[in-house]
């Protein structure tokens, strides 16, 4: 159960950002839910968000590659689950969200371009410094832009992980 009771949706000064939320994700999801205490903040987190899933042009797979992995290296387990489904949707399999589990996912199951990402994305998550051979690795993969959007990507979904935590926002909370 959250540490703090989920926002009212229903409270007259919510609506608008109620139905933003809705029309943009489809539904407002628990994390929506407790960032609404503070609209600023949960306008702020949309905009924000809707930017890096939406509107980089980080390849998909590439992009839930990292944010399973930060899931589970934060153990932010509502995280995992919300970006599983997306994760397959976006052309990673089974096996590869399984390896992601592990302390050190099976090498066999990714190519080189998505092993300088995971290593990328455990250096960010796990020292915060990288050290410049993971980052000269990922150099060859991708260009500028592709390498600010990458590490804008895990950097925002360490943010969400941390917060979901903290606030022990789970799915299986019953609003």
């Amino acid at each position: 159960m959250a540490r703090i009771e989920y926002a009212d949706l229903g409270a007259p000064a919510a609506r608008a950002l109620v139905e933003r939320i809705a029309a943009e994700r489809g539904s407002v999801l628990h994390l929506y839910q407790m960032l609404l205490h503070s609209a600023p903040v949960a306008e702020g987190w949309l905009a924000h968000l809707t930017g890096i899933r939406q509107r980089t042009r980080l390849d998909g797979a590439i992009r839930e590659m990292a944010i399973m992995r930060i899931a589970h290296l934060n153990r932010a387990p509502y995280e995992a689950e919300q970006h599983a489904p997306i994760a397959l949707r976006e052309g990673m399999n089974q096996a590869q969200l399984d390896a992601l589990r592990e302390r050190v996912p099976a090498e066999a199951l990714f190519d080189e371009r998505e092993r300088a990402v995971l290593a990328y994305t455990d250096a960010m998550t796990l020292s915060v410094q990288v050290e410049d051979a993971v980052f000269d690795a990922l150099r060859p993969h991708f260009d500028a832009r592709d390498l600010v959007e990458l590490t804008a990507t895990i950097a925002t979904y360490n943010m969400v992980s941390r917060f979901l935590e903290a606030l022990q926002v789970h799915s299986s909370d019953e609003r």
